[in-house]
């Protein structure tokens, strides 16, 4: 249950922020769903993978780097999922951070919170 909600409250935001940011564009709430799913399917097999091979980056960057890396799952995921774009990487690394952080306060707000 408490994945359903993630991935819809997570869908909603996507929307959201579609709406708000210029260079995000999502068709539907449907696409924002899937958006979500493959996201949440990026950030659990593909991210671990690319946080591992740029540790030294990562680590020289002081873990700065890791919003590269988020923002690099978002452009994958505007090549996998059709009806989502962003513009540019910019785009993508502003998306990903206002996403992470409404995110984090929804799920704190709905006592979701890991």
């Amino acid at each position: 249950m408490k994945l359903l909600l993630r991935l819809l409250v997570t869908a909603a935001l996507v929307l959201l922020l579609s709406n708000i940011l210029t260079g995000v564009h999502v068709t539907s709430f449907g696409t924002a769903v899937i958006v979500a799913v493959v996201l949440g399917l990026l950030n659990v097999f593909i991210k671990p993978i690319l946080v591992i091979l740029t540790l030294p980056v990562t680590f020289v960057t002081l873990g700065l780097f890791l919003l590269v890396i988020n923002a690099v799952i978002i452009l994958l995921c505007t090549k996998i999922v059709g009806g989502f774009a962003v513009d540019s990487f910019w785009t993508a690394l502003i998306f990903s951070i206002i996403l992470s952080l409404l995110q984090s306060i929804t799920y704190k707000i709905l006592g979701d919170d890991k």
